[in-house]
């Protein structure tokens, strides 16, 4: 069998509410991703994150030792932050043992260069968003929000979340994904004729002549269907998407 080069994933959501995805996600880290030599996480793999005194935490404390375990092992583990978790910091890629990526980062994987992203950034249609993500990626903005107390970052995350639900039944699904002429723009940017990402849960492979655009799906194992899957590169080049139980998809 080709041996795996790369795999990714994103929009995990994890939080301790659904500890059955974060079960799926520790399965994922022993049975899959100790089998290649790097693993990209490119967004939300958590719920929210306040911030890295959130660190000991018992469930993060779960997590974080998950994927120490994989990086001690010796795959190289790579991050970049989602609309969810952008306030990861250095404490946590420590613990954790990972390396933060700024976006878009381009890399070369089985020979074909590839972008990636989370995505949000590409969803340039949604203005009111487009705006709330200019602000709140700021590093100004982020060290007066971290110098607030933990509990009342938290509080403040929880109004987010709920203001985010109700806006999302106002907006098309048209609005909420990403843009032709964003992606356009990233293939141009980068000069990649592959892009990967998540953040629209709407899992797909979208092909405009020699470019090639690999969205990710969301993890939700207790929905019915149980949804979750990955994306992998094999030393030959050959990029397959997997279903939640490790099958290729057509």
């Amino acid at each position: 069998m080709p041996r795996t080069l790369a795999l990714f994933i994103s929009d995990l959501h994890l939080q301790p509410s659904h500890p059955h995805n974060a079960e799926a996600f520790q399965r994922f880290l022993a049975e899959r991703a100790m089998g290649s030599q790097a693993l990209y996480l490119l967004g939300d793999l958590f719920e929210y994150w306040a911030g890295d005194d959130d660190l000991d935490a018992p469930f993060h404390q779960s997590i974080i030792h998950a994927l120490r375990t994989v990086s001690d092992a010796g795959v190289a583990v790579y991050w970049i932050a989602g609309n969810r978790d952008f306030l990861v910091g250095q404490q946590f890629a420590h613990a954790a043992g990972l390396t933060l990526l700024a976006e878009p980062h381009v890399t070369n994987i089985g020979g074909q260069q590839v972008t990636l992203v989370h995505g949000d950034a590409e969803c340039t249609a949604d203005i009111k968003y487009m705006e709330f993500r200019a602000q709140v990626r700021q590093p100004t903005w982020q060290q007066q929000f971290l110098a607030m107390p933990l509990a009342q970052r938290k509080a403040i995350i929880a109004g987010l979340r709920e203001g985010s639900r109700e806006a999302h039944g106002t907006k098309s699904y048209e609005i909420m994904d990403v843009t032709p002429d964003a992606v356009s723009d990233l293939f141009t940017r980068t000069g990649s004729d592959i892009i990967i990402h998540g953040h629209t849960h709407r899992p797909a492979l979208h092909r405009q002549g020699a470019r090639r655009r690999y969205v990710l799906p969301d993890w939700e194992v207790d929905a019915a269907p149980p949804r979750g899957g990955w994306i992998s590169i094999d030393n030959d080049g050959a990029i397959t998407r997997h279903g939640l139980d490790g099958k290729p998809l057509a």
